[in-house]
């Protein structure tokens, strides 16, 4: 084991629990969703894995746990559904015009099984600054709680020129997560946490099961596997940080797993914890 393998593993054990049992019984829930653990190879909407997700959250909600739903994938089902280029902002931009509303409709569809009513709301990071905006925002959000509503939220990829990039809404995932009182957040991807490496290139890459004081090294490690195949681990890793900072326990975890956030709701260890800290790390 090299000396950053051993560093990375140093979180108290103790902590780790305590942020698992903080995690399991969180009772408002951000769930953020990326494009690849809801569409194919093809870029298609895969309808068996947004159902999968809908099932996961229905889990949570029949606990009595309040969720808000933080989506990708409108651009990504845009591109299964037009045939066209996409090379530019620009068509980006209209792709996820025709992903979002597609996306919204099988959400809906789905969320119907269990008779749960759902709300979509666009954002960008402009809205989470401004005060006013935010506070609209938020308003919105209590009410849609209140009445027992899941809030859907998804970047407005459609005016969003400078923010249509990998990693915006797990950035404003973060920012809902601290903007709105939340307990837990959650991000759900096709890799499944946080590795020593990139997994889908270095085979003895391993998973980090806790992130805490030892926050500089995992950074320092992410840096060193980042890549385009990687994705955008590194906004995610960002994101989840923002959230423990602000005394939010945050988990990276695998999108497929069965039963994945009845596994969080349960302490069970999943993916990569993100323990609530104060200030403490190892830069």
């Amino acid at each position: 084991m090299t000396e950053q393998d051993t560093q990375v593993s140093t979180v108290d054990a103790e902590e780790v629990q305590r942020a698992r049992q903080l995690a399991a019984d969180a009772q408002r829930v951000v769930v953020k969703a990326g494009t690849n653990s809801l569409t194919d190879d093809e870029s298609n909407l895969d309808r068996a894995k947004l159902d999968k997700l809908v099932d996961d959250i229905m889990d949570l909600r029949e606990r009595g746990k309040e969720v808000l739903l933080v989506s990708s994938g409108a651009v990504g089902a845009g591109k299964g559904r037009v045939d066209q280029e996409t090379d530019t902002v620009e068509a980006s931009q209209a792709l996820s015009t025709v992903g979002q509303s597609l996306l919204m409709a099988s959400y809906t569809e789905s969320f119907e099984r269990y008779g749960q009513q759902v709300a979509q709301i666009l954002l960008t990071e402009q809205d989470l600054e401004n005060p006013e905006r935010f506070t609209n925002f938020r308003n919105t959000v209590e009410t849609l709680f209140e009445w027992g509503i899941v809030p859907i939220i998804n970047e407005n990829d459609a005016v969003a020129t400078e923010e249509l990039q990998i990693g915006d809404n797990d950035m404003i995932s973060a920012s809902i997560a601290v903007g709105v009182d939340v307990d837990l957040l959650v991000t759900l991807t096709d890799v499944g946490g946080v590795y020593t490496g990139n997994p889908k290139q270095d085979p003895d890459a391993e998973l980090i099961e806790a992130v805490g004081t030892n926050y500089g090294t995992v950074q320092k490690l992410i840096d060193a596997s980042t890549s385009a195949a990687f994705g955008g681990i590194q906004t995610k890793v960002e994101g989840a940080r923002d959230a423990s900072e602000h005394g939010i326990p945050a988990i990276i975890a695998k999108s497929t797993e069965r039963d994945i956030l009845k596994k969080i709701a349960t302490a069970k260890p999943v993916g990569t914890l993100f323990v609530p800290i104060n200030g403490e790390s190892d830069e």
